[in-house]
């Protein structure tokens, strides 16, 4: 009787046991293979093959919305748009990811690539490697990048982002600089004196601070003295030659 007792115990927990073990592998099956679906993607990305990373993140993007991986996904698609040079799609990833995590520990990373996605979009590899100057072309999207850096440092002071982004700052106001003096010289070529020499003026209020501010006081100078606006002229000569006394424009 005893024995009967017995193995029907152990009948009891052995089924009990089988019928516990389909549940347990269908719960740890899909994060395994998310995991090793996302080793795959960083593995492509390690290896500059971005278009496949691009899929692979999509892929699990869609199968994995709400898993332990899906910020990480996000956040990798951003960075492979990036590199792929596919502004709408990089965009569009970083202001969704903005709108569903406002308050992520990664918003500066993602801030930052915003303004290296629009940093972007303003450059043309192809006219920079012909030596083509194009600084009058449309400046939107680097001041776009302008002010995705300001956001940056407005909102994470601290981030260790802070310095590089205050630096292509330097460099996006001289893009901005130089696009405003095409555009005084444009208007020098039609004699419109009085709009250059207002450009060359909102280039000192605005990138004072720039390179470019030079070239804007000899516009300045020369276009009122076409005018005919002598103390105008004279003023900014002499700003010329207090700030830049060795420029050439001076002689």
């Amino acid at each position: 009787m005893k024995l009967r007792i017995i193995l029907a115990c152990l009948a009891s927990i052995y089924l009990s046991g089988c019928s516990g073990t389909p549940e347990d592998t269908t719960a740890v099956e899909p994060l395994n293979d998310a995991q090793a679906t996302y080793e795959r993607a960083r593995s492509s990305i390690a290896a500059g093959n971005y278009s496949t990373a691009a899929q692979t993140l999509k892929s699990m993007s869609t199968r994995y919305p709400f898993g332990p991986l899906a910020h990480q996904v996000q956040l990798d698609l951003i960075y492979v748009y990036y590199k792929l040079a596919d502004i709408d799609k990089a965009l569009a990833a970083i202001d969704r990811f903005s709108r569903l995590n406002p308050n992520h520990h990664d918003l500066d990373y993602v801030l930052y690539m915003r303004g290296l996605v629009n940093q972007r979009a303003d450059y043309n590899a192809i006219q920079e490697l012909a030596g083509i100057d194009r600084s009058d072309r449309d400046p939107s999207k680097a001041k776009e990048a302008f002010n995705d850096f300001a956001q940056l440092l407005r909102r994470f002071p601290d981030s260790k982002y802070a310095a590089d982004a205050q630096q292509r700052m330097v460099g996006i106001k001289s893009r901005l600089a130089r696009y405003e003096l095409a555009v005084a010289e444009y208007y020098i070529t039609r004699e419109a004196y009085l709009a250059a020499a207002n450009r060359g003026k909102y280039v000192l209020e605005y990138y004072s601070d720039t390179p470019e501010a030079e070239q804007a006081l000899k516009i300045m100078a020369d276009s009122y003295g076409r005018l005919q606006l002598n103390d105008l002229r004279d003023n900014a000569l002499a700003t010329l030659r207090q700030n830049f006394p060795d420029s050439p424009y001076l002689r």
